[in-house]
């Protein structure tokens, strides 16, 4: 068994189950006990957590996904360093991979490429903005959720972008079959570089090909580099011309030829899906030459082979570096959360057909100097600041740490001075640049230019409503706000002018914020009357509330229900709804849920002494439980406590113990139905089972009976029959007692004056 599953890290999150493993770090599921939601929680490797190299790039990951919050990105929730862990918690995603889906839909429609893409560009148009690319976009690192809803995840070798200068060689690359060509020829890299990853994933998408496919990761990179790609329309054609217009683009081997944002190329798939008949013109003139009717890119120099690579095409050392291992391999190699552990498929299978022998070897050899040089080179960079001097210090990573600690932890030995305090993600007085890169050499006295955070700019959500729509999402983006327009009925509001606004006006938001604005359609616009969807199947519940316009999701819970039956939803019978609003339908799992009944323990007055309470419940599956309670009396007479439990028909047996003395007793026999949280007495003896157990004394007559007796008689009887009355009263307390006693039942329970667990009487 893992020895991770069943830890709780800081006291917050316990580990359940592993999920995924990955070069560097292992990832499992969660349950953050404090919220009670679960989470995926990423751990750095053993191996590697005292690799300060390793640590710095771990730390990395969480720093860039840190600043970043979109709908369509994977959330991180806390970070945590220490000697002996270090983890990230983020966000649980229960779906499958974007591979997964295109694997099991081999060509997808236009209108769920369209829906997927979008989405996916929007994520990083989100990170492009905070000044981080991906750099290792495809369909392992996307996840879809159930209602077609996209998550980015895994910027595991994202680097900011402002780390310009550094090359695909000492940094991570993407996966072969989607990488950029300046990517794979170990050129900078930048947002654009990701665009083209997208292109290649549409692709895909479209035509259930690959761009480019081959026997040897190799071969494929410099195909990106080089080689045309079959025009996807030739491939299906079913295929719109405007949206293969936005493929090709987007796949431009020139970054410059590409879309230059991510805003750019959505603008164009929104124009297309407005218009699927429409042509953007990228490629007019090559449609118009006969000659060659797949040409949509300038002729390649050199070309690829699929078994040969060709003598005058170049290897750059990045591609071979990841040719040396039979694929390529990223630094920070991805993991996935919330689905199947790291598994690239494509790229075992490359591994296994791989057999151009020479190439590799000669690739190794490569990387071998490189690796040398690399070497080198960082000793040197660690020990020569830029004016060649010999430098004192390593300069610290000041990113998001604040500015007087960062001065009261390294003042002594290097002068700070504030550059400029902008509006930014970061939290007030936190430093979000520095001019002296991290790693980088610096002497005693030196100055180091920081830009430190304002925290993120307040603006004030204005008054919208009972104004028209359009004047509305003015005033929201005159203030930096974004917007979003939800459509309901109301019969009090103009149709198209706004009810309302979440957040309200007033409400001070953070700049860049969203702000939903709920526009009027007028009177019972497309309003539907919620029918009642318990008692059925949910297969049928289903069918019938989504012919009626609702979107419905599913979800089980333990309930007294048959499997599958509708036990609750979200949205009452009765209520008028739009088209199209979701609801939840609950529909029993077939296991009873748990329960708790309140038992009052009714200790008779006079009762005292220190006992423990034993309930012991069969089950109707016949397994025996035990609870146990505690009980002081008087302190705690006629005490409350809650039985847990499942089941409609819990047959359940009550017993005390004396702590000090060891004796017990039977309170009674009950039938516990944990359904309706009721309570059906079989029998019951709460006096006679306090008294065995030692708590009450047992009652005599003889002082209630002797002075009442005794005056009235004596004076009219001879003295010698005085002592005849109460002689033949007195045993009379004594043969009753017996008929009281619980001791001519004891034979019938042996079980309770041995061991509690064993009381039950069937």
């Amino acid at each position: 068994m893992d020895k991770n599953i069943g830890k709780k890290l800081d006291g917050r999150y316990e580990i359940t189950e592993l999920i995924g493993v990955g070069g560097m770090a292992e990832v499992y599921k969660g349950v953050d006990v404090i919220d009670n939601k679960t989470v995926a929680i990423k751990i750095l490797k053993k191996e590697y957590s005292e690799n300060e190299e390793f640590l710095r790039r771990f730390r990395n990951e969480s720093k860039a996904i840190a600043v970043l919050s979109h709908p369509n990105i994977v959330k991180i929730y806390d970070v945590g360093f220490s000697e002996k862990i270090q983890y990230i918690v983020m966000e649980y995603i229960d779906g499958i991979t974007l591979k997964e889906y295109i694997k099991e839909e081999k060509v997808l429609t236009w209108k769920d490429t369209v829906h997927f893409v979008i989405q996916i560009l929007r994520a990083l148009q989100h990170a492009h903005d905070k000044g981080i690319v991906h750099r290792d976009i495809k369909p392992q690192n996307i996840m879809m959720l159930t209602d077609g809803t996209i998550k980015v995840m895994d910027f595991g070798i994202a680097k900011f972008a402002r780390e310009d200068g550094k090359t695909a060689t000492d940094q991570a690359i993407g996966s072969v079959h989607y990488i950029s060509p300046e990517q794979a020829s170990g050129n900078v890299t930048d947002a654009k570089s990701d665009i083209y990853s997208v292109g290649a994933m549409m692709y895909e998408m479209l035509t259930g090909r690959k761009p480019f496919d081959s026997d040897n990761p190799v071969a494929i990179a410099v195909m990106h580099m080089h080689d045309i790609p079959e025009r996807p329309r030739a491939i299906n054609p079913d295929i719109p011309d405007g949206l293969e217009e936005v493929v090709l683009k987007a796949m431009e081997k020139a970054p410059e030829d590409r879309y230059q944002t991510t805003g750019e190329m959505i603008a164009d798939i929104e124009a297309f899906k407005e218009n699927p008949e429409i042509s953007f013109g990228y490629y007019k003139e090559e449609e118009a030459s006969d000659a060659d009717d797949t040409k949509y890119f300038d002729a390649p120099q050199a070309s690829v082979g699929d078994v040969q690579l060709e003598e005058n095409v170049p290897v750059p050392a990045a591609v071979a570096a990841g040719a040396a291992g039979g694929e390529y391999q990223p630094e920070y190699a991805p993991e996935m959360h919330g689905g199947a552990p790291y598994d690239d498929e494509d790229d075992e299978e490359e591994e296994e057909r791989s057999s151009l022998l020479i190439p590799v070897l000669t690739a190794a050899v490569v990387v071998v100097i490189i690796v040398a040089v690399v070497f080198v080179g960082v000793l040197v960079k660690d020990y020569i600041t830029d004016n060649g001097k010999k430098a004192d210090y390593s300069m610290p990573d000041l990113y998001n740490m604040d500015y007087n600690e960062a001065q009261s932890q390294w003042g002594n030995v290097l002068k700070f001075e504030i550059e400029a305090e902008e509006y930014n993600e970061l939290e007030e007085g936190r430093i979000y640049e520095q001019s002296i890169d991290p790693d980088a050499g610096f002497n005693k006295g030196d100055t180091v230019k920081v830009k430190v955070s304002k925290g993120m700019e307040m603006v004030e959500v204005p008054k919208v409503s009972d104004m028209n729509q359009d004047v509305a999402k003015d005033q929201l983006t005159e203030r930096g706000l974004k917007y979003e327009f939800k459509n309901t009925s109301d019969s009090d509001v103009k149709k198209g002018y706004v009810i309302k606004s979440e957040p309200a006006e007033g409400t001070q938001v953070h700049k860049g914020s969203t702000v939903v604005l709920y526009v009027s359609m007028g009177a019972n616009a497309d309003q539907i009357k919620v029918s009642d969807y318990t008692k059925k199947k949910i297969d049928d519940a289903t069918r019938l509330a989504q012919y009626e316009g609702l979107k419905v999701v599913a979800k089980e819970k333990a309930a007294y229900e048959d499997e599958g039956i509708v036990v609750e939803q979200s949205i009452e019978k009765g209520k008028m709804v739009e088209k199209g609003t979701e609801i939840i339908l609950y529909y029993s799992n077939g296991k009873d849920p748990d329960g708790e009944i309140p038992y009052t323990i009714n200790a008779p007055d006079g009762a005292s002494g220190n006992f423990k309470v034993n309930f012991v419940l069969k089950n109707e599956d016949n397994t025996f439980s035990t609870q146990t309670v505690d009980l002081d009396l008087p302190t705690m007479q006629n005490t409350p406590v809650n039985i847990k439990g499942s089941g409609e028909s819990v047959n359940v047996v009550v017993t005390i113990t004396n702590i000090i003395t060891g004796q017990k007793g039977n309170l009674g026999t009950y039938t516990f139905n944990f359904a309706d949280k009721s309570i059906t007495t079989l029998s019951e003896t709460i006096e006679q089972g306090f008294t065995d157990a030692g708590a009450l004394q047992p009652a005599t007559e003889e002082p209630t009976e002797a002075p009442t007796e005794a005056p009235t008689e004596a004076p009219q009887q001879p003295q010698t029959q005085a002592p005849q009355q109460p002689q033949t009263q007195a045993p009379q307390p004594q043969t009753q007692a017996p008929t009281e006693a619980p001791h001519t039942e004891a034979p019938t329970e042996p079980p309770t004056e041995d061991d509690g667990d064993e009381g039950f009487v069937a």
